[in-house]
């Protein structure tokens, strides 16, 4: 990557930490999320955990489940509101006068999501150790990759998100805060994929995130998850492959009609 790139991706990582250094409701607005979520559902599992045998299962899935899908959700949010903020301050237009090109805008985005998430899962993370005594971490190895290819997830949701925003101005701004719970039912977070009725599993099947899932029950279940491992990364790859194509199909089109300039008056 030339320095030049380096220098115009780091120009905007910093604009945006710069807004987030100053203001501490825009801190505590990344981990109020998962902590509501880790709370809440924490309860719930502790609850089940005093019950024996598959009670006491379906307790760690809650909190496994909780912990994984906010990765998720803060990385696609992450992107998308950090895109977002451009808009809203009216900057967008300016930012490709200058010698920036999408991909290193893209670039910043990931940074910008992954600092979120962090941000936000951390204390989770703690408090998960600290009042349910559940460390994700004892899977070992395996619970990074299962983070990370969420974390993938994330960003092509947002990536599509982004292209229509592109497309269709601000009437699409609302599918930042509702794609991805929508498509929770689909990732079957709390419960197996055949739980689903028929008509719905192959839905379920084509999304990385269902696999990641099977994968964490298979993992708490002393099983290999390396199967739905290399499923939701080769799904994550190829989705990740159209919303790129997507989002230059959309980005080439704002900028022959004007609308990078006129996004967000």
């Amino acid at each position: 990557m030339a320095a030049g790139s380096l220098r115009r991706i780091w120009a905007l990582v910093y604009r945006h930490t710069a807004l987030y250094r100053r203001s501490w409701p825009r801190l505590l607005d990344f981990a109020y999320g998962p902590l509501m979520q880790l709370l809440i559902w924490g309860f719930t599992a502790r609850f089940l955990a005093g019950h024996a045998g598959t009670m006491a299962t379906i307790s760690g899935l809650l909190i496994g489940g909780v912990l994984l899908w906010e990765a998720a959700l803060a990385s696609q949010l992450g992107f998308s509101v950090s895109f977002l903020e451009e808009i809203w301050s009216r900057n967008l237009g300016h930012l490709f006068v200058s010698p920036l090109r999408p991909w290193e805008l893209i670039a910043a985005l990931v940074v910008m999501s992954l600092l979120r998430a962090l941000a936000g899962m951390l204390p989770a993370l703690v408090l998960a150790v600290l009042l349910y005594a559940f460390d994700i971490f004892r899977l070992g190895p395996v619970v990074l990759l299962l983070f990370t290819f969420l974390a993938m997830m994330g960003w092509w949701v947002a990536l599509g998100i982004v292209a229509f925003i592109l497309r269709h101005g601000a009437g699409a701004e609302g599918l930042v805060w509702t794609v991805m719970f929508g498509l929770t039912p689909l990732s079957a977070v709390f419960y197996p994929v055949a739980a689903l009725p028929a008509v719905l599993r192959p839905l379920a099947l084509v999304l990385p995130s269902a696999h990641v899932f099977e994968g964490l029950r298979a993992a708490l279940a002393g099983a290999s998850p390396w199967r739905e491992i290399i499923a939701a990364a080769l799904l994550n790859l190829a989705w990740l492959g159209l919303m790129a194509v997507l989002f230059r199909w959309s980005f080439e089109a704002a900028r022959r009609e004007g609308a990078l300039v006129a996004l967000g008056e």
